[in-house]
Protein backbone atom coordinates (compact mmCIF):
# COMPACT_ATOMS: atom_id res chain seq x y z
CA UNK A 1 0.00 0.00 0.00
CA UNK A 2 2.69 2.03 0.40
CA UNK A 3 4.28 1.59 -2.69
CA UNK A 4 0.99 2.31 -4.22
CA UNK A 5 0.99 5.61 -2.58
CA UNK A 6 4.38 7.05 -3.57
CA UNK A 7 3.43 6.22 -7.22
CA UNK A 8 0.51 8.15 -6.88
CA UNK A 9 2.14 10.95 -5.39
CA UNK A 10 5.08 10.96 -7.94
CA UNK A 11 3.09 10.45 -10.87
CA UNK A 12 3.93 7.18 -11.75
CA UNK A 13 7.22 5.06 -12.21
CA UNK A 14 8.29 6.65 -15.74
CA UNK A 15 8.24 10.29 -14.03
CA UNK A 16 10.57 8.48 -11.28
CA UNK A 17 12.90 7.42 -13.17
CA UNK A 18 13.41 10.67 -15.13
CA UNK A 19 14.82 12.39 -11.73
CA UNK A 20 18.46 13.78 -12.14
CA UNK A 21 21.13 13.79 -9.82
CA UNK A 22 19.24 16.88 -7.82
CA UNK A 23 16.25 15.22 -7.40
CA UNK A 24 14.60 17.63 -10.12
CA UNK A 25 11.88 16.20 -12.02
CA UNK A 26 12.10 17.89 -15.62
CA UNK A 27 8.71 16.23 -16.62
CA UNK A 28 6.86 17.09 -13.75
CA UNK A 29 5.43 19.95 -15.33
CA UNK A 30 3.72 17.62 -18.04
CA UNK A 31 5.82 17.67 -20.72
CA UNK A 32 8.15 14.57 -19.91
CA UNK A 33 4.36 12.80 -19.03
CA UNK A 34 3.12 13.67 -22.41
CA UNK A 35 5.87 12.12 -23.71
CA UNK A 36 6.32 8.93 -22.05
CA UNK A 37 2.87 8.45 -21.43
CA UNK A 38 1.73 4.88 -23.87
CA UNK A 39 -1.95 6.55 -24.14
CA UNK A 40 -0.92 10.42 -25.41
CA UNK A 41 1.51 9.16 -27.33
CA UNK A 42 1.40 8.79 -31.34
CA UNK A 43 0.80 5.53 -33.12
CA UNK A 44 4.30 5.04 -34.52
CA UNK A 45 5.73 6.01 -31.09
CA UNK A 46 3.67 4.17 -28.84
CA UNK A 47 4.46 0.64 -31.30
CA UNK A 48 8.03 1.96 -30.75
CA UNK A 49 8.08 1.84 -27.09
CA UNK A 50 6.36 -1.80 -27.01
CA UNK A 51 8.95 -3.20 -29.03
CA UNK A 52 11.73 -1.57 -27.28
CA UNK A 53 10.18 -2.64 -23.86
CA UNK A 54 9.70 -6.20 -25.21
CA UNK A 55 13.08 -6.16 -26.74
CA UNK A 56 14.75 -5.07 -22.89
CA UNK A 57 12.46 -7.69 -21.15
CA UNK A 58 13.49 -10.24 -23.59
CA UNK A 59 9.56 -11.26 -23.86
CA UNK A 60 8.47 -12.44 -27.50
CA UNK A 61 7.12 -9.74 -29.24
CA UNK A 62 3.78 -7.80 -29.39
CA UNK A 63 1.11 -8.43 -32.29
CA UNK A 64 1.81 -7.95 -35.95
CA UNK A 65 1.76 -4.44 -36.92
CA UNK A 66 -0.94 -3.46 -39.32
CA UNK A 67 0.29 -3.54 -43.12
CA UNK A 68 1.51 -0.01 -43.80
CA UNK A 69 1.25 1.26 -47.21
CA UNK A 70 4.39 2.86 -48.75
CA UNK A 71 4.82 5.28 -51.37
CA UNK A 72 7.13 3.12 -52.70
CA UNK A 73 6.45 -0.20 -51.83
CA UNK A 74 9.61 -0.44 -49.39
CA UNK A 75 8.33 -1.04 -45.88
CA UNK A 76 5.24 -2.69 -46.10
CA UNK A 77 3.92 -5.30 -43.18
CA UNK A 78 6.82 -4.83 -40.78
CA UNK A 79 6.87 -7.12 -38.03
CA UNK A 80 8.34 -6.25 -34.33
CA UNK A 81 9.00 -10.42 -34.20
CA UNK A 82 11.16 -9.91 -37.24
CA UNK A 83 14.61 -8.52 -37.95
CA UNK A 84 13.51 -5.59 -37.25
CA UNK A 85 11.44 -6.34 -34.21
CA UNK A 86 14.34 -7.84 -32.88
CA UNK A 87 16.36 -5.60 -33.17
CA UNK A 88 14.32 -3.30 -31.49
CA UNK A 89 13.05 0.45 -31.80
CA UNK A 90 16.46 1.63 -33.22
CA UNK A 91 16.52 -1.26 -36.08
CA UNK A 92 12.79 -0.03 -36.87
CA UNK A 93 13.88 3.67 -37.18
CA UNK A 94 16.72 2.73 -39.29
CA UNK A 95 14.09 0.76 -41.63
CA UNK A 96 11.66 4.13 -41.47
CA UNK A 97 15.21 6.21 -42.35
CA UNK A 98 16.22 3.78 -45.50
CA UNK A 99 12.73 4.12 -46.74
CA UNK A 100 12.47 7.81 -46.22
CA UNK A 101 15.91 7.77 -48.20
CA UNK A 102 14.58 5.17 -51.13
CA UNK A 103 11.12 7.24 -51.78
CA UNK A 104 13.60 10.59 -52.31
CA UNK A 105 15.61 9.07 -54.29
CA UNK A 106 12.50 7.21 -56.86
CA UNK A 107 10.82 11.00 -56.55
CA UNK A 108 13.91 11.79 -59.00
CA UNK A 109 13.58 8.98 -61.72
CA UNK A 110 13.14 10.91 -65.23
CA UNK A 111 10.73 8.69 -67.10
CA UNK A 112 10.80 8.51 -71.26
CA UNK A 113 7.18 10.50 -70.76
CA UNK A 114 9.01 12.96 -68.37
CA UNK A 115 11.95 13.04 -70.96
CA UNK A 116 9.58 13.58 -74.01
CA UNK A 117 7.40 16.21 -72.22
CA UNK A 118 9.70 18.23 -70.00
CA UNK A 119 13.37 17.79 -70.99
CA UNK A 120 13.39 17.21 -74.83
CA UNK A 121 11.43 20.11 -75.44
CA UNK A 122 14.08 22.14 -73.67
CA UNK A 123 16.91 20.78 -75.77
CA UNK A 124 14.56 21.11 -79.24
CA UNK A 125 13.75 24.80 -78.50
CA UNK A 126 17.60 25.40 -77.85
CA UNK A 127 18.67 23.92 -80.91
CA UNK A 128 16.10 25.97 -83.11
CA UNK A 129 17.69 28.72 -82.03
CA UNK A 130 21.00 27.49 -82.37
CA UNK A 131 21.13 26.63 -85.62
CA UNK A 132 19.07 29.75 -86.90
CA UNK A 133 20.96 32.65 -85.09
CA UNK A 134 23.63 34.86 -87.27
CA UNK A 135 26.64 35.99 -86.26
CA UNK A 136 26.76 37.99 -83.15
CA UNK A 137 23.05 37.49 -82.55
CA UNK A 138 22.30 37.41 -78.65
CA UNK A 139 20.40 33.98 -77.92
CA UNK A 140 17.94 34.19 -74.48
CA UNK A 141 18.94 30.45 -73.90
CA UNK A 142 20.58 29.27 -70.32
CA UNK A 143 23.44 27.37 -71.29
CA UNK A 144 24.04 25.95 -67.92
CA UNK A 145 19.87 25.43 -68.02
CA UNK A 146 20.78 23.08 -71.16
CA UNK A 147 23.65 21.87 -70.07
CA UNK A 148 21.97 20.22 -66.62
CA UNK A 149 18.82 18.69 -69.00
CA UNK A 150 21.11 16.64 -70.87
CA UNK A 151 23.60 15.90 -67.89
CA UNK A 152 20.40 14.70 -66.10
CA UNK A 153 18.82 12.57 -69.52
CA UNK A 154 22.42 11.05 -69.87
CA UNK A 155 22.07 9.45 -66.55
CA UNK A 156 18.43 8.36 -66.44
CA UNK A 157 19.59 6.14 -69.21
CA UNK A 158 17.70 8.25 -72.07
CA UNK A 159 21.34 9.03 -74.47
CA UNK A 160 19.93 6.56 -77.31
CA UNK A 161 16.41 8.66 -77.48
CA UNK A 162 17.77 12.43 -77.16
CA UNK A 163 20.82 10.93 -79.37
CA UNK A 164 18.13 9.81 -82.55
CA UNK A 165 16.25 12.98 -81.36
CA UNK A 166 19.13 14.97 -82.02
CA UNK A 167 20.12 13.96 -85.49
CA UNK A 168 16.53 13.59 -86.79
CA UNK A 169 15.64 17.55 -85.85
CA UNK A 170 19.19 18.61 -87.37
CA UNK A 171 18.23 16.46 -90.46
CA UNK A 172 14.94 18.36 -91.02
CA UNK A 173 16.89 21.49 -90.68
CA UNK A 174 19.26 20.50 -93.30
CA UNK A 175 16.67 19.19 -95.57
CA UNK A 176 14.49 22.48 -95.48
CA UNK A 177 18.20 24.40 -96.03
CA UNK A 178 18.67 22.29 -99.30
CA UNK A 179 15.25 23.55 -100.60
CA UNK A 180 16.03 26.60 -100.09
CA UNK A 181 19.26 26.71 -102.03
CA UNK A 182 17.73 24.64 -104.67
CA UNK A 183 14.78 27.98 -105.27
CA UNK A 184 17.82 30.67 -105.23
CA UNK A 185 19.03 32.43 -108.19
CA UNK A 186 22.25 31.59 -109.90
CA UNK A 187 23.53 35.46 -108.82
CA UNK A 188 23.00 34.81 -105.53
CA UNK A 189 23.53 30.70 -105.20
CA UNK A 190 27.17 31.09 -103.94
CA UNK A 191 26.67 33.77 -101.38
CA UNK A 192 23.43 31.65 -99.80
CA UNK A 193 25.41 28.61 -99.49
CA UNK A 194 28.42 30.10 -97.81
CA UNK A 195 25.66 31.80 -95.25
CA UNK A 196 24.08 28.29 -94.85
CA UNK A 197 27.76 26.73 -94.22
CA UNK A 198 29.01 29.31 -92.04
CA UNK A 199 25.92 29.13 -89.85
CA UNK A 200 25.95 25.74 -89.32
CA UNK A 201 29.35 25.29 -88.78
CA UNK A 202 29.26 27.89 -86.07
CA UNK A 203 25.95 26.30 -84.79
CA UNK A 204 28.27 22.87 -84.56
CA UNK A 205 30.51 25.49 -81.85
CA UNK A 206 27.43 25.75 -79.32
CA UNK A 207 25.91 22.15 -79.72
CA UNK A 208 28.40 19.87 -79.56
CA UNK A 209 29.86 20.81 -75.99
CA UNK A 210 26.34 21.42 -74.84
CA UNK A 211 25.83 17.49 -75.56
CA UNK A 212 29.83 16.56 -73.89
CA UNK A 213 28.24 13.98 -71.67
CA UNK A 214 26.13 11.95 -74.61
CA UNK A 215 28.97 12.40 -76.51
CA UNK A 216 31.59 10.68 -73.95
CA UNK A 217 29.42 8.08 -72.25
CA UNK A 218 27.21 6.69 -75.38
CA UNK A 219 28.26 7.70 -78.62
CA UNK A 220 32.27 7.61 -78.17
CA UNK A 221 31.68 4.12 -75.83
CA UNK A 222 28.77 2.84 -77.39
CA UNK A 223 28.83 3.96 -81.30
CA UNK A 224 32.31 4.11 -81.73
CA UNK A 225 32.10 7.49 -83.08
CA UNK A 226 31.96 11.44 -82.37
CA UNK A 227 29.32 13.75 -82.53
CA UNK A 228 31.20 16.42 -84.40
CA UNK A 229 32.04 14.26 -87.02
CA UNK A 230 28.35 12.85 -87.26
CA UNK A 231 26.79 16.64 -87.56
CA UNK A 232 29.65 17.21 -90.07
CA UNK A 233 28.38 14.33 -92.14
CA UNK A 234 24.91 15.12 -92.17
CA UNK A 235 25.40 18.69 -93.68
CA UNK A 236 27.80 16.63 -96.10
CA UNK A 237 24.96 13.86 -97.39
CA UNK A 238 21.69 16.44 -96.59
CA UNK A 239 23.32 20.11 -98.22
CA UNK A 240 26.72 19.81 -100.09
CA UNK A 241 26.37 16.72 -102.11
CA UNK A 242 23.13 17.40 -103.55
CA UNK A 243 24.78 20.98 -104.27
CA UNK A 244 28.34 20.65 -105.49
CA UNK A 245 27.44 19.99 -108.69
CA UNK A 246 25.70 23.13 -109.22
CA UNK A 247 28.05 24.90 -107.00
CA UNK A 248 30.96 23.91 -108.50
CA UNK A 249 30.87 25.31 -111.86
CA UNK A 250 29.58 28.85 -110.29
CA UNK A 251 33.01 29.22 -108.43
CA UNK A 252 34.91 28.40 -111.43
CA UNK A 253 33.35 31.06 -113.22
CA UNK A 254 34.03 33.84 -110.22
CA UNK A 255 37.76 32.89 -110.29
CA UNK A 256 37.87 33.68 -113.71
CA UNK A 257 36.18 36.98 -113.53
CA UNK A 258 38.09 38.99 -110.90
CA UNK A 259 35.91 40.02 -107.64
CA UNK A 260 32.68 38.40 -108.91
CA UNK A 261 32.76 37.51 -104.99
CA UNK A 262 34.60 38.79 -102.38
CA UNK A 263 37.99 36.70 -101.30
CA UNK A 264 36.63 36.02 -98.23
CA UNK A 265 33.31 33.95 -99.33
CA UNK A 266 35.70 31.75 -101.93
CA UNK A 267 38.05 30.94 -98.90
CA UNK A 268 35.27 29.81 -96.44
CA UNK A 269 33.70 27.94 -99.39
CA UNK A 270 36.81 26.13 -101.20
CA UNK A 271 37.79 25.89 -97.17
CA UNK A 272 34.50 24.24 -95.77
CA UNK A 273 34.49 21.85 -98.86
CA UNK A 274 37.39 20.77 -98.09
CA UNK A 275 36.78 19.90 -94.84
CA UNK A 276 33.46 18.13 -95.62
CA UNK A 277 35.31 15.65 -98.39
CA UNK A 278 38.60 16.43 -99.53
CA UNK A 279 38.53 14.12 -102.80
CA UNK A 280 36.42 16.88 -103.46
CA UNK A 281 39.85 18.38 -104.64
CA UNK A 282 40.14 16.74 -107.75
CA UNK A 283 36.97 18.55 -109.27
CA UNK A 284 39.16 21.61 -109.25
CA UNK A 285 42.49 21.48 -108.05
CA UNK A 286 43.86 24.84 -109.22
CA UNK A 287 40.56 26.26 -107.64
CA UNK A 288 41.50 24.77 -104.05
CA UNK A 289 45.35 25.30 -104.60
CA UNK A 290 44.83 29.02 -103.90
CA UNK A 291 43.40 28.56 -100.41
CA UNK A 292 44.88 25.34 -99.27
CA UNK A 293 48.53 24.52 -99.02
CA UNK A 294 49.76 21.09 -100.59
CA UNK A 295 47.42 20.66 -103.19
CA UNK A 296 49.12 20.84 -105.98
CA UNK A 297 53.28 18.78 -106.66
CA UNK A 298 55.74 20.81 -105.15
CA UNK A 299 57.18 23.40 -108.32
CA UNK A 300 59.93 22.69 -110.84
CA UNK A 301 62.49 24.70 -111.95
CA UNK A 302 61.60 23.82 -115.74
CA UNK A 303 58.24 25.35 -115.02
CA UNK A 304 59.47 28.49 -113.82
CA UNK A 305 58.20 30.38 -117.30
CA UNK A 306 55.04 28.89 -117.05
CA UNK A 307 54.53 30.44 -113.44
CA UNK A 308 56.42 34.37 -114.81
CA UNK A 309 53.30 33.73 -117.46
CA UNK A 310 51.00 33.27 -115.02
CA UNK A 311 51.70 35.57 -112.68
CA UNK A 312 51.90 38.70 -115.51
CA UNK A 313 48.00 37.29 -116.69
CA UNK A 314 47.26 38.00 -113.30
CA UNK A 315 48.81 41.46 -112.89
CA UNK A 316 47.30 42.21 -116.56
CA UNK A 317 43.51 41.34 -115.24
CA UNK A 318 43.94 43.52 -111.66
CA UNK A 319 44.86 46.41 -113.96
CA UNK A 320 41.99 46.17 -116.59
CA UNK A 321 39.65 45.97 -113.44
CA UNK A 322 41.22 49.54 -112.53
CA UNK A 323 44.08 48.30 -109.96
CA UNK A 324 47.20 50.11 -110.67
CA UNK A 325 51.02 49.73 -109.52
CA UNK A 326 51.22 53.28 -108.73
CA UNK A 327 54.10 55.39 -109.17
CA UNK A 328 57.22 52.79 -109.49
CA UNK A 329 59.69 55.88 -109.94
CA UNK A 330 59.84 56.87 -106.22
CA UNK A 331 60.84 54.65 -103.47
CA UNK A 332 58.23 53.47 -100.86
CA UNK A 333 57.73 55.34 -97.91
CA UNK A 334 60.02 54.29 -95.52
CA UNK A 335 62.98 53.13 -97.43
CA UNK A 336 65.29 56.10 -98.03
CA UNK A 337 64.86 55.99 -93.99
CA UNK A 338 65.69 52.56 -93.68
CA UNK A 339 68.41 52.87 -96.08
CA UNK A 340 70.47 55.83 -94.37
CA UNK A 341 69.90 54.26 -90.86
CA UNK A 342 71.87 51.05 -92.38
CA UNK A 343 74.22 53.22 -94.12
CA UNK A 344 74.56 55.14 -91.02
CA UNK A 345 75.17 51.81 -89.25
CA UNK A 346 77.50 50.46 -91.51
CA UNK A 347 79.67 53.63 -91.64
CA UNK A 348 79.99 53.56 -87.79
CA UNK A 349 81.38 49.74 -87.59
CA UNK A 350 83.68 50.83 -90.36
CA UNK A 351 84.87 53.44 -88.40
CA UNK A 352 85.28 51.44 -85.67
Amino acid sequence: MEEESMEEEGGGGCEAMMDDQNHNNWGAGGYGRHLLSPAAAPLGERLLLDAAAAAAAGSPAGPELPAVSEANGVLRGCEPGSAAGKGGAGAIAAAININASTSKFLMNVITIEDYKSTYWPKLDSAIDQLLTQSPGDYIPISYEQIYSCVYKCVCQQHSEQMYSDLIKKITNHLERVSKELQASPPDLYIERFNVALGQYMGALQSIVPLFIYMNKFYIETKLNRDLKDDLIKLFTEHVAEKHIYNLMPLLLEAQSTPFQITPSTMANIVKGLYTLRPEWVQMAPALFSKFIPNILPPAVESELQEYAAQDQKLQRELMQNGFTRGDQSRKRAGEELTYNGSSACASSRGYR
